[in-house]
């Protein structure tokens, strides 16, 4: 113990005026004091280096600590009600860890060691020869009725001594100051890359403090975790297909299962990737089917199959099971897991450890009671209002009920629940975790904090990562622990030297021994064919806006001539280019374009409205999420923070239109940032060209209708002149366009530097050109395959496009219209969006929208 004093402390040292707030409380449950109101001695040297940062600074490191975690993407979603789409939530670290002495943690690590063991005993007595059950020390009626049960996993085993290939446990530390349990997440558990992400991000911001510090490596068990995927693939499969399934963009951890993915370098796949053929499981990719060796789920074991599971599901692969059963193809954790999360189990878990271990558990769970046995329930009946009372099973959807918040009538209900269904309820005491130091609004402030560490097969027995995922009770701290409840997350520290037994020969054989997989698969192509399309799209609408702004910036007020008439013309067009309608051409569109102020807005930060930027930049990034496997971490360092700062433009900022020319400043920044790192970092591979014939696609699309809409039809010569100079600037060509042709304002010249120039970046051409080259690419990968659709239709357009004469097209009727400039551009319109649609056909999976006969349509959800 290194005693301190507990008079008031200045602001400058937190963690003393920390220790001077909890001493005036009266409270000594805590991670950073002991008993005697002292710091404990592993907090010591951290205590010491806050005090030398000062509060300002731990402060600044909290911003840091913010803006990389932002910039990374690391978020969670937020269920929403009914089917509505979650809210994405930046992940809350704070800068403070939990720490964890040496000795302390040895025997934390052998009990969570001991309890993996454990659980993997039962869950292959459960689904075997249920000795257990027979011997009634696992009651029947306990686990035969909950849905997570799966009696189709029945006999189904992995290769190998150990079932269950990656468990977590929950800790907490208890009043006395013992470590205890809360519980196990067995199905599919969450919160590894949330883990590892913790660390780099704490250590980036801490270098100093964490060198110094001697934290054990959680890099060694990641390592243990690809081994232990391997060795569960099915006999003589040397190097196996692995590929990690999600539940998609919707889940409540959705960025973890890209996350875990690309860590371990395994393909991201959703169940619409997956079909079973000749008894297979067969991944979908752009040149071929490949077999699957190993399906690491990412999703509840009852939305794998609706075929022989959940029938309404549309996540799953119709007939895994049944690829399970026969070991085609191993699924990791088993389909049958679940049922491991049974919260009565754990009422039963010390003669568990007795009757199948022959020892007592290293440390305690939380006392608890399951309601189906009599004594159990009448205790649970008599003591309602200071337990919290559990669902038993994890397939429902109810929370946890802390029955010390409800009133007598609230009470009532849920005894008659409980007497009406006794078998699906969980009596379990209230804990009071002990707290641990959270930074929140300037100050260290005391919240209940939970462990969930995690264990990994190792051969026979079981490897457990140093520490594992802390956090906290956010910033009410009545709440419970939960993300959902904003719970903030801590790096753990366990402080010691590391060990790492995974230096054999033959270990590391294993661990790179997987399968490259070398296609792209279908629907991350698709991904990133329309991550293409609508990072072009939000790019090219910002072009066009600035170039209104701009144009706008002009006009005296009350001004009449070519200025405002250019204005209108560009207004116009903005509507029709990108389909917001009504607009400056529908109903009162007269009131609009006199005061477009507010439909200008709506373009930028609309996300309802399709056709605006923020609806583009909202669709590229769910493109983004959905391929995080594919793309360089570096790319949410440039598109991390857009949509937020479209979301912070208040529009009753009195001086909004500066705020409004600074966001597309911003935002044609980031939108070239990431067009920048597409073009040098990305390899160019399938999944690049998908991405670059989709950007190729849009930006001709947008430059056909751009010079369409405006100079379809002959104007005035000055307001010709204008409208010119703005569409020069909204395709990037206008310090071209003015160095060319020397201030001349011929639309002859403009058509030709966009239409027809070959070494334009911007023109039509070049995209057409490089459009080419990307399906050239495309058909290389398939060479048995159908003629590509597309294909055609770009070398028509292509022709066109060389028999293009600038002249000509400039060339007006009688009635001012330009003929031959009309017909070209409506047809490359036509031609491109065919085009897209062919190779939609062409490459990308085509799947009839599915929905159950008797079920509701399933809303896409995890509750790993």
């Amino acid at each position: 113990m290194t005693n301190l004093p507990t008079s008031p402390a200045t602001i400058e040292d937190p963690t003393q005026a920390y220790i001077s707030d909890r001493a005036a409380a009266g409270a000594v449950n805590d991670e950073l004091i002991d008993r005697d109101g002292g710091l404990h001695s592993h907090w010591a040297p951290l205590a010491e280096a806050y005090r030398r940062l000062g509060s300002a600074e731990l402060r600044r490191r909290q911003d840091e600590i913010r803006i990389q975690v932002e910039r990374e993407g690391v978020s969670y979603n937020i269920p929403g009600p009914s089917a509505s789409p979650p809210a994405r939530r930046n992940w809350a670290l704070d800068p403070l860890p939990l720490v964890i002495p040496e000795d302390e943690w040895q025997a934390l690590e052998r009990g969570v060691a001991q309890r993996a063991e454990l659980l993997d005993a039962v869950l292959s007595d459960l689904h075997g020869p249920r000795r257990l059950l027979r011997d009634r020390i696992v009651p029947p009626a306990m686990v035969l009725s909950d849905a997570q049960y799966l009696r189709a996993a029945d006999g189904v085993t992995l290769p190998g001594p150990r079932q269950l290939v990656l468990a977590a446990t929950d800790l907490f530390r208890a009043a006395d100051g013992s470590w205890r349990s809360l519980g196990h997440r067995t199905q599919a558990p969450s919160g590894m890359a949330y883990a590892l992400d913790n660390r780099r991000v704490v250590a980036r911001v801490f270098p100093r403090l964490f060198r110094s510090s001697e934290v054990r490596r959680i890099g060694p068990f990641i390592r243990a975790y690809r081994t232990a995927i391997q060795a569960a693939s099915p006999p003589g499969r040397d190097s196996p297909t692995v590929v990690v399934l999600s539940a998609g963009s919707q889940s409540e951890t959705a960025y973890e299962h890209g996350a875990i993915a690309t860590r371990l370098g395994y393909p991201l796949v959703e169940g619409s990737d997956l079909r079973i053929r000749k008894g297979r499981v067969w991944l979908k990719t752009i040149s071929e089917q490949l077999p699957v060796d190993v399906i690491l789920r990412r999703l509840d074991a009852l939305s794998c199959d609706p075929l022989e599971l959940r029938p309404e599901s549309t996540l799953g692969v119709p007939g895994l099971v049944d690829a399970c059963r026969t070991g085609a193809v191993s699924v990791i954790n088993p389909l049958g897991a679940g049922v491991l999360e049974n919260a009565a189990l754990t009422s039963i878990l010390p003669r568990l450890a007795r009757s199948v271990l022959g020892e007592d558990l290293a440390f305690a769970t939380a006392e608890a009671w399951w309601c189906g046995e009599a004594t159990a329930r009448s205790h649970v009946l008599a003591n309602l209002g200071r337990l919290v009372v559990r669902p038993r099973s994890r397939a429902s959807l109810v929370h946890s009920i802390d029955t010390t918040r409800l009133a007598g009538a609230e009470l009532d209900q849920l005894r008659r629940r409980i007497e009406a269904e006794p078998t699906e309820w969980v009596g379990q005491e209230r804990i009071e975790p002990a707290t641990s130091p959270v930074l929140i609004g300037g100050r260290l402030r005391p919240r209940a904090t939970m462990l969930r560490s995690f264990a990994v097969a190792d051969g026979d027995s079981y490897r457990v990562m140093p520490g594992g995922l802390a956090r906290t009770a956010g910033d009410d701290p009545d709440q419970p622990v939960a993300n959902r409840l904003g719970a903030r997350s801590k790096d753990a520290w366990v402080l010691g030297t590391d060990v790492d037994s995974l230096a054999d020969g033959e270990r590391i054989r294993i661990a790179g021994a997987a399968t490259t997989i070398a296609s792209t698969p279908a629907r991350a192509a698709e991904n990133l064919f329309w991550l293409g399309r609508y990072a072009e799209r939000a790019e090219a609408t910002v072009r066009l806006l600035r170039a209104v702004a701009q144009r706008r910036a002009d006009l005296q007020p009350g001004s009449t001539g070519p200025d405002r008439e250019a204005v209108r013309h560009l207004l116009v067009a903005a509507t029709r280019i990108t389909g917001t309608w009504p607009g400056f051409v529908g109903d009162d569109a007269e009131a609009r374009l006199a005061e477009p102020g507010d439909e200008l807005r709506s373009l930028v930060i609309d996300p309802d409205r399709p056709g605006t930027v923020a609806h583009a930049v909202d669709r590229m990034l769910a493109a983004i999420e959905a391929v995080r496997d594919q793309l360089s971490v570096d790319t949410w360092l440039v598109v991390g923070s857009i949509q937020r700062r479209i979301e912070r433009l208040d529009p009753d900022d009195p001086e909004r239109d500066e705020a409004e020319a600074a966001l597309l400043d911003d935002l044609l920044h980031g939108l070239l940032s990431l067009s920048g790192l597409a073009t040098e970092s990305m390899v160019r591979d399938q999944g690049w060209h998908f991405m670059d014939a989709g950007r190729r696609i849009e930006r001709a699309l947008h430059v056909a209708a751009l010079v369409g809409e405006t100079v379809g039809s002959a104007n005035d010569f000055p307001t010709e002149g204008l409208l010119l100079e703005s569409v020069a600037a909204a395709t990037e060509s206008i310090v071209t366009y003015r160095r060319r042709y020397r201030w001349q304002a011929r639309t002859s010249a403009l058509l030709e530097l966009l239409i027809t120039d070959p070494g334009n970046p911007r023109s039509l051409r070049f995209q057409i050109d490089r459009l080419d080259d990307d399906l050239a690419h495309l058909r290389a990968s398939r060479p048995t395959a159908d003629a590509p659709s597309a294909t055609p239709l770009v070398l028509e357009l292509s022709r066109r496009l060389q028999d293009a004469d600038p002249d000509r097209l400039a060339a007006p009727d009688p009635d001012q219209r330009r003929p031959g400039l009309i017909d070209l551009t409506a047809t490359a319109r036509d031609l491109l969006r065919r085009a897209s649609d062919g190779v939609e056909a062409d490459y990308f999976t085509r799947q009839l929208p599915q929905q159950a006969v008797l079920a509701p349509v399933e809303v896409p959800r995890s509750r790993a």
